[in-house]
């Protein structure tokens, strides 16, 4: 392939599988060998348009991503092997832009079937807007739980052509799988590779709860061994798992996305140990969910290595497997991977955009433009950042970040008519910085489009009466049971504050001066409180707001139109500063 030599040098593995590893086995028939490309795509969130990323060794960041571009590396693949198979890693839609978001992400499935995905692994923002949404995004119609957006991209919306797969998804009444969990493609040369699609445990919570009330899912590991021998009946030349559940790299390692091989991925972190319990016959995972690139080898149950790899987020990366397979006999003869950095501006200046994807970009911006162009407010500052740590890496969840406290103080000037005291607000919910690039000539022009980004999940806002008994047990709850290693740190808005430690080991309390307008929160002294509904339904595991009581939902008020509000009104005031109202002891 004529890209192949900007990239990476591929990991390699020869596997030699024997037959009782790889599939069922008549006699020892002479190998007819075939070469296959699987390239995946994991965490794009609908971002049909190129978006900022730095290459490994580059001088300055450049456009990567986007539905054109991508088009244009399958087009290169596919000329250069026919049999090429395109994947995904899931969250394909779910936190997306305002020009796929406000189309209900119609586009971004419109578009990854045209470019001809086969099969995704179910993530956990398929789910954000329910279960039945989700299957309308399969199956097609217009009978959506959102009918200003549903079908107004396509009047006579189709579904996707590809298969979303969940082969740890059960429906609760009857064990039955409202999802295909495997998928068999047959490539041009007689080739036959299957895969099984998974997604995180951690669904039930990280959506909001009420969209997945009928649902259960099992473990990721035990849901995919138990499809392995199925496919094996059906003598497949090669097992692939497509899972949304990642990684990350170990604490100071060297190891990058471009890493041939890298052995440092972190073994507490859910994909590995995913991975050790695996059938061996499984040749590679595809992974996702913690928009981390690496491209790493972990023992298999028998301690054999195997590629587990992901490809970063929003389409900057495509995920590539090089298999050889013997389809006589129905196994893997080799094994090599590598991530693809997806150059747009590479491709925009040779002219190898993929037109159709552009014509099809080109229908949903006309559709949305005049929405997410409405001004909204000027910023005396270039940027208002969601959580950073020390490396400048964005989207991190254990700190209180400038963006948490505007987005509180928003939500409780957008409800003070019923008497809001103070919000909280969940990290995970805010998508990006404000807006997503800095400006370069001093104070930012904010349109919806930006505010949107921040907040796309269109959660309806929430208020509610709760004890200081019932906040401190869900403060308590940001270090402790689901949220032990990630440490999902609430935002707070201004009067309110509170001191958590996130240090290991502590036992007994970890949420300590909690004040609201310098007073100590009274357990029995009822506060009124406003939060987004993910939030309010106990999202994030935050199981003690379900208890709040003379609860008001605001349908006509969703978590975006809070902040443009907020915005509109003390947009040039903002510094974009960290107010510290959270004390962090680590």
């Amino acid at each position: 392939m004529k890209n192949f030599s900007r990239i990476a040098t591929l990991t390699t593995l020869t596997l030699l599988l024997a037959a009782c590893n790889q599939a069922t086995q008549v006699g020892n028939k002479p190998p007819q060998p075939v070469d296959v490309t699987v390239l995946g795509l994991n965490d794009f969130h609908g971002n049909l348009e190129p978006t900022t990323f730095t290459p490994i060794g580059a001088a300055a960041a450049i456009k990567a991503g986007g539905i054109e571009a991508i088009g244009g590396e399958l087009a290169d693949a596919r000329a250069a092997n026919k049999n090429t198979i395109f994947v995904g890693g899931g969250d394909l839609i779910g936190a997306s832009p305002v020009t796929s978001s406000l189309l209900r992400d119609e586009p971004t499935v419109y578009a990854l079937s045209e470019l001809g995905m086969k099969a995704s692994a179910l993530g956990n923002h398929e789910f954000d807007q329910g279960l039945q949404e989700l299957l309308r995004m399969q199956n097609g119609g217009c009978a959506s739980n959102d009918a200003n957006k549903a079908c107004k991209f396509d009047p006579n919306y189709s579904g996707a052509t590809f298969k979303w797969l969940g082969a740890n998804v059960e429906y609760k009444a009857n064990g039955a799988n409202p999802f295909t969990p495997y998928y068999v493609e047959t490539t041009a040369d007689g080739a036959r590779i299957g895969f099984i699609g998974a997604v995180t445990t951690e669904t039930p919570t990280i959506v909001s709860p009420s969209g997945i009330a009928e649902i259960n899912f099992l473990d990721e590991a035990e849901s995919i061994n138990k499809y392995v021998p199925v496919l094996k009946s059906m003598n497949v030349d090669a097992i692939v798992v497509l899972i949304h559940e990642g990684g990350t790299l170990g604490t100071n390692s060297p190891d990058t996305y471009a890493t041939e091989g890298c052995k440092t991925l972190n073994t507490a972190s859910p994909i590995y140990k995913i991975a050790r319990k695996v059938d061996p016959s499984v040749v590679a995972i595809i992974s996702g969910h913690t928009h981390t690139g690496y491209n790493c080898l972990v023992p298999d149950p028998n301690g054999k290595d195997r590629i587990v790899i992901q490809g970063e987020f929003y389409g900057h990366l495509l995920q590539r497997l090089d298999l050889t397979v013997d389809k006589a006999n129905h196994r893997v003869v080799s094994a090599k991977a590598a991530n693809l950095v997806v150059n747009y501006d590479q491709r925009a200046a040779n002219n190898t955009l993929d037109f159709n994807m552009t014509q099809l970009l080109t229908t949903a911006k006309a559709k949305t433009d005049a929405v997410k162009n409405v001004f909204v407010t000027n910023l005396s500052v270039p940027q208002i950042r969601r959580g950073f740590n020390a490396t400048k890496a964005d989207d991190v969840r254990d700190v209180e970040s400038a963006l948490g406290d505007v987005i509180a103080d928003a939500q409780v000037f957008a409800t003070q008519d019923q008497g809001t005291q103070f919000a909280l607000m969940n990290p995970g919910g805010i998508r990006g910085n404000l807006p997503g690039s800095p400006s370069t000539n001093g104070g930012a022009r904010l349109t919806f489009g930006d505010v949107f980004a921040v907040q796309p999940f269109s959660n309806t806002m929430v208020v509610m009466d709760l004890t200081g008994a019932q906040v401190k047990a869900a403060l308590e709850l940001i270090a402790t049971g689901a949220n032990a290693t990630a440490n999902k740190v609430l935002q707070v808005s201004e009067g309110f504050s509170y001191t958590i430690d996130l240090r290991p080991g502590i036992t007994g309390p970890r949420v300590s001066n909690v004040t609201f307008q310098g007073q100590p929160l009274g357990d029995t002294t009822t506060y009124r409180v406003a939060m987004n509904s993910f939030l309010a339904d106990g999202g994030d595991a935050f199981t003690p707001f379900k208890q709040g009581t003379n609860r008001v939902l605001l349908p006509g008020l969703q978590d975006v139109d809070a902040l443009v509000a907020y915005l509109k009104a003390k947009g040039s005031t903002l510094d974009g500063q960290i107010k510290n109202r959270i004390t962090i002891i680590r």
